[in-house]
């Protein structure tokens, strides 16, 4: 799944956090899940929680082979600021798959 394709199943699936800016920052770009504008974008710019991983690992998490919370315990992502909003994004990453 390419960047453009999973904001646009994020959009489709309303696939974010009510009122918190939420980052998911790749290796080359990111994608803001906006729930106070209630919107997807590959725009960059300041959020509640930024959550960083790989291009790779993003996609496992996208496609369900690679669990968040696995990924996190392994160091394979991590989490600046809010991390309760980290912890909702499972729900988050549900929506995409379903």
């Amino acid at each position: 799944m390419t960047r453009s394709e999973a904001v646009a199943k994020m959009n489709e699936a309303q696939a974010w956090l009510p009122g918190k800016r939420v980052k998911l920052a790749f290796d080359d770009g990111a994608i803001m899940l906006d729930g106070q504008a209630g919107q997807a974008t590959e725009e960059d710019g300041p959020a509640d929680t930024t959550l960083k991983a790989s291009s790779d690992d993003w996609k496992a998490m996208f496609d369900g082979s690679l669990d968040g919370m696995t990924a996190f315990m392994q160091g394979k992502l991590k989490v600046e600021g809010d991390m309760s909003n980290a912890m909702q994004l499972q729900g988050v990453f549900a929506k995409l798959r379903s």
